[in-house]
């Protein structure tokens, strides 16, 4: 009989022991699951302005780290800011600060949104190079946007109807420009709206009597930039113009994360905030946190 209790007994521990074991196993796999520090793999949405940079330097941290792994992809400041929301995403790229209703949903659900600049931009007014106008003024500008403005005579160029793009909604670079061109004014009903940057320079390349704006990075030959007057003279936008603040259209770039960085998190941001990561930023045709 007591042979037998001893059994059950060592039978009855040794199960124990077992579940035991499993809960650990189970609460080990699923923090490390959720730890970017220790899973080696962080995602980063958001800016379509930010995308470029971002890819470039997600490409080069993860040659210099090997077995680190960094996904990036667009959509929007919008977008990335709602995944961020939602606990989709480790990091939200943004051409743009977050708004009180974000930051509010965001409380809500256990977010608390912590903002690192990483770079600064100028948003950038352009034409097809077949235009002859060089220089509006904010005004002007507001005009076009708008709708009162609609033929390139009314702003000194040829007398032909001005085709206006835009970006979506979602786009952070689309809530900039409303603020501090529109001034509180809607966009025109007719503009086009284009779902990424890059469609935006492909449409006013094309189009002669085309009107757009986007992030100084992906200005090229094919697209013309404007200076812009703002009332105290015609200013253009070059690297030197926007790190200064003279150019009226300059703006931070951001990575958003719930609360400071921290494990693979942190490393990326600490990448690309310093040496390496800010030579990047210029390469990429952005400017550096220090010039």
């Amino acid at each position: 009989m007591g042979n037998k209790l001893k059994k059950y007994t060592l039978i009855i521990l040794l199960v124990i022991g077992l579940v035991f074991l499993g809960i650990g196993c189970t609460g080990t796999k699923n923090n490390e699951s959720s730890s970017t520090g220790e899973s080696g793999s962080i995602s980063v949405k958001g800016s379509d302005t930010v995308l470029p940079l971002a890819q470039a330097e997600a490409e080069e941290f993860m040659n210099e780290n090997s077995g680190k792994s960094v996904t990036v992809t667009g959509g929007g400041s919008g977008v990335g800011i709602a995944a961020l929301i939602d606990g989709e995403v480790n990091i939200a790229t943004a051409s743009r600060e977050i708004t009180d209703n974000e930051t509010e949903a965001a409380k809500k659900n256990g977010i608390n949104p912590v903002a690192t600049t990483i770079a600064y931009d100028g948003i950038t007014v352009v034409v097809n190079p077949a235009n002859s106008v060089s220089s509006l003024t904010f005004n002007q500008l507001r005009g076009i946007y708008n709708g009162s403005i609609s033929n390139w005579k009314e702003v000194g160029g040829a007398d032909a109807p001005i085709t206006v793009i835009s970006r979506d909604s979602s786009s952070g670079t689309y809530a900039d420009f409303k603020k501090d061109v529109l001034l509180g004014d809607e966009y025109r009903p007719d503009a086009l709206a284009q779902p990424a940057t890059g469609s935006v320079v492909s449409e006013v390349s094309q189009n002669t009597n085309a009107i757009g704006y986007i992030g100084f990075a992906y200005l090229g030959k094919n697209i013309k930039a404007l200076s812009l007057d703002k009332g105290n003279g015609s200013v253009a936008p070059t690297a030197e113009n926007i790190l200064s603040g003279k150019y009226p259209l300059s703006r931070a770039l951001y990575f958003y994360t719930n609360g400071e960085p921290s494990g693979l998190t942190k490393e990326f941001t600490d990448f690309v905030t310093g040496e390496n990561g800010q030579k990047i930023v210029s390469t990429v045709g952005y400017i550096p946190l220090k010039k």
